[in-house]
């Protein structure tokens, strides 16, 4: 049973036997649980209308796993760099999906992971993990979003092979609502960030790379309304696909805006400000990792 406890910094150790056994633990009892198009509520609902912006920019740890399944858990310094990682433990080498998000009432990272086609969901200081739907297989990638609908828990972002993008907004128990589209034509891009202020509007925004390395970022709206969740699509800039992984946690150097750090082949971790631009919403990158980061096959 996967079970989360309270830490002195910030966060929880996940002391786990397995996410495997968890989740054969949960399918048991929770195998009525719906499908991904209507987790709650009726499909296509709107979200609440979009809300004033806000100037607090949050600050999130960076996870890896490696292929043994362990996890580990980055904390952030608060200027740039990372604090020594923590093990969380075993059994996450059969998760095809992990996603941290806050959504639960104790403000921290919670998990959503998939197995097979079930998606799961475990609060980090709660010791349930409850099945959320089944059906989740027919995603090809499952990224963390921010607020986009206005609400006070962020979302879960889904892609379809053919393109199509979807928004789950959860509330605070990890419960997803009703999909909406956020978009199509997302198949070209091989990395989707979602989980940041990017713009310094108030209001969560998307990243998104293409497969031949151009960056784009698209502003959010407030709101949670089929294909008007972002307004636009802007050109960042050409060249990103010298990196292997691309993160966004939040405000990494504590000066009110939102980062994005990225991995390269050779494992060295690079960090590019924000500025709350949404003409040029990145500084020149800096190095905030000089080797290893390459060990993980997921970075999240």
């Amino acid at each position: 049973m996967l079970n989360f406890v309270k830490r002195p910094i910030r966060r929880a150790v996940i002391r786990a036997s397995g996410l495997a056994s968890a989740a054969v633990l949960v399918m048991a009892v929770a195998a009525s649980a719906s499908s991904p198009a209507a987790v709650r509520g009726s499909a296509q609902a709107a979200g609440p209308a979009a809300q004033a912006a806000t100037s607090t920019t949050p600050m999130f740890p960076a996870f890896g796993r490696r292929a043994d399944g362990h996890l580990y858990d980055y904390e952030p310094a608060g200027t740039g760099g990372f604090r020594s990682a923590v093990d969380l433990g075993g059994g996450f080498g059969n998760a095809t999906a992990i996603v941290q998000n806050n959504v639960s009432a104790a403000g921290a990272s919670d998990l959503y992971f998939r197995m097979g086609g079930a998606l799961y969901y475990t609060a980090e200081r709660g010791i349930e993990t409850k099945l959320l739907g089944t059906g989740w297989d027919q995603f090809d990638l499952l990224v963390a979003g921010g607020n986009f609908g206005g609400a006070a828990q962020p979302d879960l972002i889904a892609r379809e092979p053919s393109g199509a993008l979807w928004l789950y907004q959860a509330a605070a128990d990890g419960v997803l609502a009703a999909k909406v589209r956020l978009g199509t034509g997302f198949q070209g891009m091989d990395r989707i960030i979602g989980r940041a202020d990017f713009t310094g509007d108030g209001k969560a925004d998307l990243i998104t790379r293409s497969t031949g390395g151009t960056l784009f970022l698209f502003p959010g709206s407030g709101n949670a309304v089929t294909d008007a969740v972002c307004t636009g699509r802007l050109t960042v800039s050409a060249g990103w696909n010298t990196y292997n992984v691309l993160i966004s946690t939040g405000d990494q150097n504590g000066d009110g805006k939102a980062d994005l750090i990225a991995s390269d082949a050779a494992g060295a971790l690079w960090l590019f400000k924000g500025t709350g631009d949404s003409a040029a919403p990145f500084a020149a990158r800096v190095q905030i990792g000089s080797s290893g980061w390459s060990s993980f096959n997921t970075l999240f």
